[in-house]
């Protein structure tokens, strides 16, 4: 009996469009790849989402990973507006959840840079019922602990639980804590599945 429906933000409610991004600033195909190396695709983005380093420190991380690119790096990173964009399906899924009776949350690796720069991203906060942003608690997915403050902050028994998210390390890590989970990827896919899994477990 599913009760509860965690969502993650990147590519599930929101676009984390980051080579589009870089595109749009003026850089090569090559060297969006290369700056992407650096940074989104290196262990220092962790680190930025885990809130842990200064916007500074980090950007100073992905610097380290290509010094020859630092320019660009800075010219990349220094504002990230547009970097996450809301996807133009979420408000019209989450208000039929909601209008069925089931409780949602997010649970999002994101940092408060893309917080604040993104605004647009992230106005579906206010229509859901909570949740955690890991930039906030210092803590990012998969890690077991910020799954467990989740259902333990907001009261949620893991078994009425569903999670979904692109990313399958992430939603690995939810089932072994007995949350249901879906991997998130392509908007049919995911939500024929979410509701094949709500059918079967109707209240």
């Amino acid at each position: 009996m599913i009760k509860n429906i965690i969502f993650d933000i990147g590519n599930v409610l929101a676009d984390f469009c980051w080579r589009k991004f870089l595109s749009e600033k003026g850089f090569s195909d090559e060297m969006v790849e290369r700056i992407g190396r650096a940074s989104v695709l290196s262990d220092a983005w962790v680190e930025f989402d885990r809130g842990v380093y200064s916007d500074e420190e980090v950007i100073d991380f992905f610097v380290k990973n290509d010094p020859e690119i630092a320019s660009e790096i800075h010219k990349g990173f220094d504002n990230v507006s547009g970097m996450v964009i809301l996807k133009p399906e979420t408000m019209e899924w989450i208000n039929d959840l909601h209008s069925r009776g089931y409780k949602l949350y997010y649970l999002s690796n994101y940092s408060q840079k893309a917080l604040d720069q993104c605004k647009d991203a992230t106005s579906f906060i206010p229509y859901l019922d909570g949740g955690i942003l890991s930039y906030t608690v210092k803590m990012t997915k998969p890690d077991p602990e910020i799954y467990l403050l989740l259902l333990s902050k907001y009261g949620l028994k893991a078994e009425e639980t569903v999670f979904i998210d692109d990313t399958k390390k992430n939603i690995d890590a939810a089932v072994k804590l007995g949350i249901h989970g879906i991997q998130y990827k392509e908007k049919d896919q995911a939500h024929e599945e979410l509701k094949k899994l709500l059918k079967n477990t109707e209240r």
